[in-house]
């Protein structure tokens, strides 16, 4: 894709989010509704800023695609958090006692919604690199 065009696609989506945003309206609790706003601005600069140096054009139609169902949901849910999946029992990490097999870490990562994909804890990231150094 033109590079050009990808980013106005990212423009616009930073612009529709920080539109949401504004006339975003909590509907469980209306005291609320500041702080919800708040939270996607804050949510979204973060995300933004953590991703600018991304040049893989896969890479940034991921993010465009996460940010675009990310969208979707918190409009549909009128809930600007992310939501929680469940993962199929087989996909979710064994204890910490096993050496686990490439295809579970392939199977963890193909279940895991595109929603969520930059909510990678430091912890799971941190795992992930702790497994993979040699002794």
């Amino acid at each position: 894709m033109c590079k050009g065009l990808t980013y106005f696609r990212v423009l616009q989506l930073y612009k529709r989010i920080i539109k949401i945003s504004y006339s975003w309206q909590a509907i469980n609790h209306p005291a609320k509704t500041l702080e919800e706003q708040i939270y996607i601005r804050n949510q979204a600069r973060e995300l933004f800023r953590k991703n600018k140096n991304v040049k893989d054009s896969n890479e940034i139609e991921e993010h465009i695609r996460e940010g675009e169902a990310r969208i979707e949901l918190a409009c549909h849910y009128r809930n600007p958090y992310p939501r929680l999946v469940n993962l199929p029992t087989y996909s979710l990490p064994p204890n910490h006692n096993r050496i686990r097999f490439r295809t579970e870490y392939e199977t963890e990562d193909m279940s895991r919604p595109i929603y969520l994909k930059s909510f990678e804890t430091k912890e799971e990231i941190l795992d992930n690199d702790e497994q993979f150094k040699p002794n």
